[in-house]
């Protein structure tokens, strides 16, 4: 008789205990993800912003968009770089800040130099091949109107054409154009002196950095005696030879821009002389004489 009436509540007893544990388990919430401890800097968890097929949000967690992703990714890589170049604006000392500035006012030359040559074209080819053609034939003053004076190699050809046919003396007309394509030609030399002078001195600033930067590692291992710690010594070499590489980083495209800039002034050189010599040994057909030979102009 009290087995019997045992056993109806042991059972009673493990019904309310699933019961109890079947209630919690259905309270506890079903879609709870593991929470993604953002970075120090609140970026994406180690390792997301490599694969960003398995990005996911470092606050809810949920799978991030793929172009999301991306641009978080960008985002971490610039920030990178912005504190790697501070850093070495920090290592480097003042000879970094000096070869920044000097980069700096290279390229603000180059971008001078390309309006000059580019917005103008100072050699005018077309205007210069149609305007000889018609010269040749004859037909000075349609010769004259293709050309203007804002362009280098057409503006001293136009004063030769006029020269020519106004009859105005020889040597003074040639004095005259000399002294025009001289003037012009240093016009579009303007600024290379001083991009040759950062070219030759950014080289020199990062080896005078380099050697400061090993006195001063030596002058460490010297004052810690026997107790020298290599990565020291190692890591003063390395910020020494920064502004080395940061000297070559500036003059070596600043040379290759200059010797550039120095090859299109000699190519408007070359193409004043050859227009203005054309004018002066190929006479118009109509000043031919009447037995058929032309006239010397010389």
């Amino acid at each position: 008789m009290t087995t019997e009436a045992a056993a109806p509540d042991a059972t009673e007893t493990t019904s309310a205990t699933a019961q109890t544990s079947t209630a919690d388990v259905s309270q506890t919430p079903t879609d709870a993800a593991p929470q993604v401890t953002p970075g120090a800097e609140g970026g994406l968890p180690e390792g997301a912003a490599t694969d960003l097929a398995n990005a996911v949000d470092p606050l809810t967690g949920a799978p991030l968009d793929p172009s999301i992703a991306g641009a978080v990714d960008n985002a971490e890589t610039a920030r990178s770089m912005a504190e790697t170049l501070q850093d070495w604006l920090i290592v480097g000392g003042p000879v970094v800040w000096i070869l920044l500035g000097m980069s700096v006012v290279a390229l603000t030359i180059l971008l001078i130099k390309l309006w000059q040559f580019y917005v103008p074209a100072p050699e005018g080819s077309r205007a210069v091949r149609r305007s000889l053609a018609l010269w040749h034939q004859g037909q000075t003053d349609d010769a004259i109107a293709q050309l203007n004076t804002r362009q280098t190699v057409p503006s001293v050809l136009l004063l030769a054409m006029r020269g020519k046919r106004s009859g105005t003396d020889l040597t003074l007309l040639r004095e005259e154009l000399e002294r025009v394509a001289t003037l012009r030609l240093n016009h579009l030399k303007m600024l290379l002196r001083p991009l040759e002078v950062i070219a030759n001195l950014a080289p020199l600033l990062g080896l005078l950095g380099t050697v400061l930067g090993m006195i001063v590692a030596f002058q460490n291992m010297e004052a810690a005696g026997s107790r020298v710690d290599p990565s020291v010594l190692s890591g003063g070499i390395w910020q020494a030879l920064l502004t080395t590489a940061v000297g070559l980083a500036v003059a070596i495209p600043t040379v290759a821009v200059h010797s550039w800039l120095e090859r299109r002034v000699e190519r408007v050189a070359a193409s004043i002389n050859d227009a203005v010599t054309q004018v002066f040994t190929h006479q118009p057909k109509s000043q031919a004489n009447a037995s058929g030979k032309v006239v010397n102009a010389a």
